[in-house]
């Protein structure tokens, strides 16, 4: 498969595969994915019950969210195109004794194209503003999801707010995230997802925000979708 029809930002997958060996560091990098996996996983498996599922992660880099629903009882499948994550998520999940999960360096659409309708359940966080066409990675999680399955998303609103919060205040101000994580242009509105989501057949169920408080260091989900906003649909 040549680079031009991968779905995928080489300059993206670069970035993830330098800080790579950091993925496990609950005070790296990759802090607010550790602090805010717990809120995730309790959201997911509230409304599809992960227990004895079959799931497939799109975009599960160092295997965080990944690990942590096979841990509640489902069979998963992380899935990324950076490479040394995805060694990282491995030597992880054999160090940890985490059953029932393993990766492939595969791309969202390819694996829709090898194995439609035979998941439960497929996540996609923190993903679909990384990418170039994230209206397909939508469309190839719609094709991998079961009739009547969910789908969960998560990423960011495109708003002045968003750009303040997200990018200043996360990257610059209060030093969260690496300068340069994300670029305002690829920011996408509920609305945007929503109507990528109805055109795969998929039905929107909820929608929650994602909010953080940078004085007691907690997040929290809410209503509010302003910035980080998480999105549950379901094939019909």
């Amino acid at each position: 498969m040549t680079t031009e029809t991968v779905n995928a930002d080489p300059a993206e997958l670069a970035k993830f595969s330098e800080l790579a060996h950091r993925w496990w560091d609950p005070d790296s990098e990759f802090a607010p994915l550790h602090n805010i996996n717990p809120l995730r996983l309790q959201w997911i498996d509230g409304m599809a019950s992960l227990k004895g599922k079959r799931v497939v992660d799109i975009g599960c880099g160092g295997g965080i969210l990944a690990d942590s629903m096979a841990r509640k009882g489902a069979k998963v499948l992380g899935v990324d195109l950076a490479g040394k994550a995805l060694r990282v998520a491995q030597l992880h999940a054999l160090e940890a004794g985490t059953p029932d999960v393993e990766y492939r360096e595969i791309s969202a659409e390819a694996l829709a194209a090898e194995q439609p309708g035979q998941f439960d359940v497929v996540t996609c966080m923190e993903m679909l503003e990384h990418v170039p066409r994230p209206e397909s990675v939508v469309q190839a999680c719609a094709t991998l999801v079961k009739p009547g399955g969910w789908v969960f998303f998560s990423t960011i609103n495109r708003n002045a707010k968003a750009f303040v919060y997200a990018i200043v205040g996360a990257e610059y101000v209060l030093n969260l995230l690496p300068r340069g994580t994300h670029e305002y242009l690829k920011f996408i509105k509920p609305s945007e997802l929503a109507g990528w989501a109805r055109a795969a057949g998929l039905g929107l169920q909820q929608t929650q925000g994602m909010e953080y408080n940078p004085l007691t260091r907690r997040y929290w989900l809410s209503g509010d979708t302003s910035v980080n906003y998480l999105a549950a649909t379901r094939r019909t």
